[in-house]
């Protein structure tokens, strides 16, 4: 399994990967009173990275199938949202094609996007899909949610990036094939979540070669730090990041 890197010089030349979920919301000593389990709840394995904010979960055998189902019914009931919201979308354009170009494999990443997507509009929003996919603690809500790439060693992995009042998540759109030690074939997402608490630095950075090539590296209080890339909205998930890295340090002056 690829582990969190800062970006390569050339990052668009790396091999798309999508990885496991994770789910280390019990990390940080948070106080908050109840935590509701995520429906997609992780059966925690063997994991191959030596980051504690990054965990491996097996996707069911039979999932994949009752995805493409699942993605071709959402289609179907969806399209006409689909279509209106396009309509709106002109002024993404230049943002969205630098997007889906951080992948080598545009194609499949525009397919991966649109199945995203669809699928948050079937479910009701980004904030359901936010609780099904990492659970949620008391009084927590999401406050934004970005498309984007995280940064790993085998290569840029596509996904959304979840800002809450409480935690910073990221999960990949799609499950992929990686072997564990044991030689074991396994599907599995790329999960990441970080408690707001634990947030120590939000850092711009571009390539100096093509400076269009825009990164966010996330610094965490134990000295983890992610790579976030291929933002469509690159100044607002920067703003964001800053707003909720500040709240948490007004927070903990507070609390002191």
């Amino acid at each position: 399994m690829g582990t969190p890197v800062g970006p390569q010089t050339n990052p668009v030349d790396q091999r798309p990967v999508s990885w496991v979920p994770v789910d280390t919301t019990g990390h940080a000593n948070h106080s908050a009173p109840s935590y509701y389990p995520a429906a997609t709840s992780a059966l925690p394995v063997q994991s191959t990275s030596k980051n504690p904010y990054v965990l491996e979960s097996p996707v069911p055998v039979s999932g994949d199938t009752n995805t493409k189902v699942k993605i071709c019914k959402m289609l179907d009931r969806a399209g006409k949202k689909l279509e209106d919201t396009s309509r709106k979308a002109g002024n993404l354009a230049g943002n969205l094609w630098h997007h889906l170009r951080t992948s080598p494999n545009i194609v499949d990443t525009a397919v991966g996007r649109l199945a995203q997507g669809t699928m948050v509009l079937a479910e009701g929003g980004h904030d359901r899909v936010f609780l099904l996919i990492f659970g949620g603690y008391q009084g927590e809500k999401l406050r934004k949610a970005f498309a984007c790439y995280l940064s790993t060693s085998t290569g840029p992995v596509i996904g959304t990036l979840y800002l809450s009042t409480l935690r910073l998540a990221f999960c990949s759109d799609n499950p992929v094939c990686h072997y564990m030690p044991s030689g074991q074939q396994m599907w599995t997402y790329y999960k990441v979540v970080v408690q707001l608490d634990q947030l120590e630095e939000v850092n711009p950075s571009c390539n100096a070669r093509n400076p269009a090539e825009k990164y966010i590296q996330v610094l965490t209080a134990d000295k983890q730090q992610f790579w976030f890339m291929g933002f469509v909205s690159y100044e607002k998930a920067l703003k964001s990041l800053r707003e909720a890295l500040l709240r948490s340090d007004v927070k903990s002056i507070q609390q002191a």
